[in-house]
């Protein structure tokens, strides 16, 4: 994150922390140190008593700050950065597939990752998942250029990625037509109407909005090289993940919280990352330092 983008975050949500002057201290912490103290947190994955020695502030205090900081970084840049889709975003997001992957009337792509917590009191087995860790579920939708369209946090960690799908949000506005997805209409230089599709695994059930590849293994030529390209543009959203989980390290650990500020926490990471691509440009994700002080361009 640059200056830039850390001042252009703070000039926004800045009315929302700022805290009035009492007797019980000489100076209440200004909204720039509030920022700063979420961003450490979770740009490193930092402990809690670890964050209250070094910026000499209480356990407690600098839980009520991340909180307060995270819910104001939310509600007052998802419309901004991360806004609920409309028919036009739909077809712009189509035609970047199309464009950059090859892959014609994908208006998304659609996939589950398990984030660790620390196990809730009184949850059972709930959260407990088969990678034999404590978890709660983030299904995200990403687009072309790895940026997530919409993102759901909150399932189960013994969860399926298809039982997630079911349990969501996102499964009803489809089943129900809430969401304004663009009507069928013909390939590119075809007379085939087709309508537009979410890309997903295995895992996930077969729909009119929702493709997935061709299972079983004797395929035949036509059904490995769909499967080939499928992989290939569904990728955007494991990239997506990817970079989430390598600029946010708290991803990398338990958060610990209690659950519901856990799920903010991963609402807001998703977010910033959408923000940083917004303001820094996507070709600073196709980039990396390697052995010198510029940089240098990432094969695909």
């Amino acid at each position: 994150m640059t200056q830039e983008t850390f001042y252009y975050i703070l000039n926004l949500i800045e009315h929302r922390l700022i805290k009035n002057w009492c007797n019980w201290h000489v100076q209440p912490i200004s909204p720039e140190e509030r920022l700063v103290i979420t961003i450490r947190y979770l740009a490193t994955g930092e402990s809690f008593k670890s964050l209250s020695k070094n910026f000499r502030i209480g356990v407690t205090t600098l839980t009520k700050i991340i909180e307060e900081t995270v819910l104001a970084i939310w509600e007052e840049l998802y419309t901004i950065h991360m806004p609920t889709p409309t028919r036009d975003i739909f077809y712009s997001i189509s035609n970047d597939f199309n464009n950059i992957w090859n892959f014609p009337h994908v208006i998304g792509c659609i996939d589950g990752k398990h984030v660790r917590v620390m196990c809730p009191k009184k949850s059972g087995s709930m959260f407990y998942n088969y990678k034999k860790y404590f978890s709660v579920v983030l299904q995200a939708v990403a687009d072309a250029n790895y940026k997530f369209v919409m993102v759901e946090v909150g399932g189960y960690g013994k969860q399926s990625d298809g039982g997630t799908f079911r349990a969501s949000d996102l499964y009803q506005f489809l089943n129900e037509r809430e969401l304004d997805i663009p009507s069928p209409a013909y390939l590119p230089n075809t007379q085939v109407s087709v309508p537009y599709v979410f890309l997903a695994d295995e895992a996930y059930p077969l729909k009119t909005y929702l493709m997935k590849p061709f299972g079983g293994r004797d395929l035949t030529v036509d059904q490995q090289n769909f499967n080939s390209r499928l992989s290939r543009a569904r990728k955007t959203v494991e990239c997506a993940f990817g970079r989430l989980y390598s600029k946010w390290r708290l991803l990398s650990k338990s958060i610990e919280t209690d659950i519901q500020l856990a799920d903010k926490i991963v609402k807001t990471m998703c977010l910033l990352h959408n923000i940083i691509i917004d303001k820094e440009g996507f070709e600073r994700n196709l980039t990396s330092v390697v052995g010198t002080d510029k940089l240098q361009p990432v094969s695909l």
